[in-house]
């Protein structure tokens, strides 16, 4: 009977590490007849906008609102949860500290302080996983930029925007306004970071050159920086290696 159990917890145990990495696995991006990712996305009719209570910056006139989706099955149960904190914890969206906020956001407003209007990140759809506030070039430059991360395209094909799609680095004024995408369609974001004494931005990115559907060692990585002071905000290629 021992032997029989650990046969069994054994082969539990496989087919968990095989359906691991049958989930690694899975390509990042999807070709179809053109070499080009589908990007089709199905409309969620289970979800719901939400929007957190608005986040201001530290040093900026800006308040930012972050907007997410939430299920129709999460909102249900919130109704049912038995405590206050339960039912303000189930609603919200994102997490910020003094410099950043987080989430898988579907969009943000921006709010000047002393009006009362709103105005729109984006038209277009896409999931924000990250937005950071460059608090040292503010303070040296005047210029207040956000940096995002996103996802703005169905790469693998699965319908939908999530965090295994393309992820992509945009920038935009405090204000959301001049939002620009400054990775190459296409190309997986790897990091990014800002140089102070240059005022610039470098990035790093990833090509699938081979079409395989994934990013590893056998694609191109592409170096990149733009000068955050220019009026253009023309990307930069550069070569380390």
């Amino acid at each position: 009977m021992k032997n029989i159990s650990k046969y069994i917890i054994l082969s539990l145990l496989t087919l968990s590490v095989i359906g691991c990495k049958e989930e690694k696995e899975k390509p990042k991006v999807i070709y179809g007849k053109s070499e080009t990712p589908k990007t089709a996305i199905k409309p969620d009719t289970s979800k719901i906008s939400v929007a957190d209570l608005p986040i201001q910056m530290p040093g900026t006139s800006v308040l930012i609102h972050p907007i997410g989706a939430l299920s129709v099955s999460e909102n249900r149960e919130s109704k049912l949860a038995s405590s206050s904190s339960d039912r303000n914890q189930s609603f919200i969206v994102s997490n910020s500290n003094e410099f950043e906020i987080t989430g898988y956001l579907s969009n943000l407003k921006f709010q000047q302080i002393g009006s009362d209007s709103l105005s729109v990140l984006t038209e277009k759809p896409v999931m924000i996983e990250r937005i950071t506030y460059l608090k040292n070039l503010a303070d040296k430059t005047k210029k207040q930029i956000l940096v995002y991360l996103i996802e703005d395209m169905d790469s693998n094909g699965d319908g939908k925007l999530d965090e295994n799609d393309i992820k992509n680095l945009y920038i935009s004024d405090v204000t959301g306004k001049n939002f620009i995408k400054l990775s190459q369609e296409f190309q997986e974001l790897i990091d990014w970071n800002l140089i102070e004494s240059q005022n610039r931005l470098y990035f790093r990115t990833i090509e699938d050159i081979n079409k395989n559907g994934a990013f590893d060692k056998d694609d191109k990585v592409h170096y990149q920086y733009v000068d955050l002071l220019s009026k253009d905000l023309k990307v930069q290629e550069y070569n380390p290696v």
